[in-house]
């Protein structure tokens, strides 16, 4: 049996962890730059606030109901989310971290499954404050299925027997599955096919010849067959790229430059923490394609390293080389995006024999700034280049103290 763990409304939950005059209050959660809703409360949901509904559309409707907005404070909720991991892994040795708010988990050779589930779930909600919903079923699709059920219920939900799935099945919009597509979900409105137990009695050459070996699996899925095991081992990266868009548009070198320097940082940070170097490192420029008067160009730059890297210096000294190879003048920038690819792990590296420079100090420099500012915080010790309080800065005018990563802003209580 497969459980799928799911945090309710994860970022506004987490938002009113630490403020509690917000329980029962609807609450809004915005992307990078305060653009549009990404997280809603049930209240929020209720006064009818769609999920991507952009801010300034809705800004009168959030005033009117005295709606809390936040700005999207990612370093809490990435906390907050390993915080919830933990307490779940105390419950199964198997444990799949599918995102930030989700996970899967083995529970074979449990047999009180219905008391189980309870228990997980009032276990992580009485640690970490965070609410979750526990669906349980024998494949990943119809655990998917019996978490969206929970929500509705007590909060758990599992699917033992083949009467259980049945009438689950049968009350589960097809639109809903979990991997459908919204293509496919059209294909087989238009068939007179709404529900998840009409899908499954679908003849399994109809679903191979009209949706592929992927509608395949979800059909077999369905059926209890496992064809999507759990992934307890995380799959080694392929590529890390870092980028956000900046508070305002830009033409100006200098400021493209501190947002390259930042973000090339933070991309050799993230290569470090999972012992990787990369062989290519990848510059692009983007201008903003919403705005249909302003001229587009989204110019591009791949460069091979001589030998695999993740000291800061380095990485950041190519990346500048690049910036300075594609940036156009006359155009107002919305982003710049640092993408690390041919990854290999940081034991593996060799050296090369035409190398022009050695990287051994550099790596023990990037190794020290990654200690102090774990010790005294991001961005303690940086670059120059990187600039100090940037103009380009992500726009974040609702964001919420730092609860968990600060000594300032711990919670005091009297």
């Amino acid at each position: 049996m497969i459980g799928l763990i799911d945090c309710n409304n994860f970022y506004a939950s987490c938002e009113r962890l630490f403020q509690p005059q917000y329980n029962g209050h609807p609450v809004v959660v915005l992307s990078n730059n305060d653009g549009c809703v990404i997280a809603r409360s049930n209240e929020a949901k209720d006064i009818g606030i769609p999920m991507g509904a952009p801010y300034f559309k809705y800004r009168d409707l959030i005033n009117e109901h005295k709606v809390a907005v936040f700005s999207s404070h990612y370093e809490l909720y990435a906390d907050i989310s390993a915080r919830v991991m933990t307490n779940i892994a105390r419950f199964s040795t198997q444990v799949e971290v599918y995102s930030i708010d989700e996970c899967f988990i083995g529970l074979g050779g449990i047999y009180n499954l219905d008391s189980y589930a309870e228990k997980i779930r009032k276990n992580v909600i009485t640690n970490t404050g965070i609410p979750i919903s526990v669906g349980v079923a024998p494949t990943k699709v119809l655990a998917k299925m019996a978490n969206k059920l929970s929500k509705k219920a007590n909060g758990s939900l599992v699917l033992d027997t083949d009467e259980k799935i049945r009438a689950a099945l049968a009350i589960f919009p097809v639109k809903d599955i979990w991997g459908i597509g919204r293509q496919h979900a059209q294909r087989l409105q238009n068939i007179n096919i709404k529900s998840a137990l009409e899908f499954r009695q679908l003849p399994i050459d109809w679903v191979q010849k009209h949706m592929s070996i992927v509608g395949v699996r979800l059909w077999r899925e369905l059926w209890g067959e496992l064809c999507l095991p759990l992934k307890v081992i995380a799959e080694a990266k392929k590529g890390l790229t870092t980028s956000r868009g900046f508070g305002r548009q830009t033409d100006s070198y200098e400021e493209l430059a501190e947002a390259t320097s930042s973000y090339t940082a933070r991309l050799a940070q993230k290569l470090r923490r999972e012992k990787l170097c990369c062989r290519i490192i990848s510059v692009r420029l983007l201008t903003n394609r919403f705005i249909d008067q302003e001229k587009q160009t989204y110019p591009l730059i791949t460069i091979q390293l001589e030998t695999p890297l993740n000291n800061t210096p380095e990485l950041v000294e190519k990346t500048l080389w690049g910036l300075n190879q594609i940036f156009l003048k006359g155009y107002k920038y919305q982003k710049v995006e640092i993408t690390a690819t041919s990854l290999v792990p940081h034991s593996e590296v060799q050296a090369s024999m035409f190398q022009k420079t050695d990287s051994t100090k550099m790596n023990s420099l990037s190794l020290l700034m990654d200690t102090l500012n774990k010790h005294y915080g991001p961005g303690t010790l940086r670059l120059g280049s990187e600039g100090h309080n940037p103009k380009w800065n992500l726009k974040r005018d609702f964001l919420s103290p730092n609860f968990t990563t600060e000594w300032d802003s711990l919670v005091k209580v009297r």
